[in-house]
């Protein structure tokens, strides 16, 4: 079995390349410009015992991607299961926010998850079988002040998936989002202690996710335990959303 993640380097997509490799997975690891933290989660699966392709393209570009599943193919054979993880942040005023600005939050965070996706379809319709598993984000069910170009562009992945799981259900797909709260990864650094305390506080469980946990929750709609599960949002958030 093979699985794609992209933005793969660092935070939820290197757990759960990690995970999926440590199940047995033939894993693709999709970076950009990270490649140092490429370099060391590679040597970290090779520390434990299992291979990790890494695979660089930048998902705004269209052609990019379709030359990077080629890879993925030409390497491991058919894609299995693809985690659309990769995404951007931008926290900003909505009238502070340039069109340059909108429109790179847009071309990772939804239009590179298109070019994923349409790039591996078509093999997986042929075979009857697949799993696409997109990441959003509790703002994309709630909306975020301050972060209008984040909360659209994760909203519009919950539209996709729905959509999609609708489109690709006849043919034996699966597609499902996952929406987590706050989890500590490198893109809420930027909080200050005393917002994540707040949000913390916020959280029934009283707790901040860990990228385990959105990991696990990756690995289980890949599963067969998940075969009659699609077009649905897995909140991994501590009751924060309900």
């Amino acid at each position: 079995m093979t699985v794609l993640v992209t933005g793969a380097s660092r935070g939820i997509g290197r757990e759960i390349a990690l995970l999926f490799a440590k199940k047995g997975y033939q894993v693709a690891a999709n970076y950009c410009r990270s490649g140092p933290e490429m370099e060391k989660l590679v040597q970290e699966a090779e520390h434990q015992g299992f291979t990790i392709l890494p695979v660089r393209a930048d998902l705004a570009d269209h052609e990019a991607v379709k030359r990077m599943v080629q890879e993925v193919e030409n390497n491991f054979g058919a894609v299995d299961v693809l985690v659309n993880n990769a995404g951007i942040a931008l926290q900003k005023l909505v009238q502070d926010t340039t069109w340059e600005e909108w429109r790179n939050v847009f071309a990772i965070n939804v239009d590179g998850m298109f070019s994923c996706t349409q790039a591996v379809l078509p093999g997986m319709i042929r075979r009857q079988k697949g799993r696409i598993i997109n990441l959003s984000s509790m703002w994309g069910v709630t909306g975020g002040s301050c972060e209008v170009a984040y909360s659209a562009s994760k909203a519009a992945v919950i539209g996709f998936t729905k959509a999609l799981a609708k489109e690709a259900g006849p043919s034996g797909i699966t597609v499902n989002c996952i929406a987590p709260g706050v989890i500590a990864t490198q893109m809420n650094q930027r909080l200050s202690k005393e917002d994540l305390e707040a949000l913390r506080e916020e959280t029934p469980l009283m707790k901040i996710g860990s990228v385990e946990d959105v990991a696990e929750a990756a690995f289980f709609l890949a599963s067969e335990k998940a075969g009659f599960i699609t077009g649905q949002v897995l909140q991994v958030n501590g009751g924060i959303v309900i």
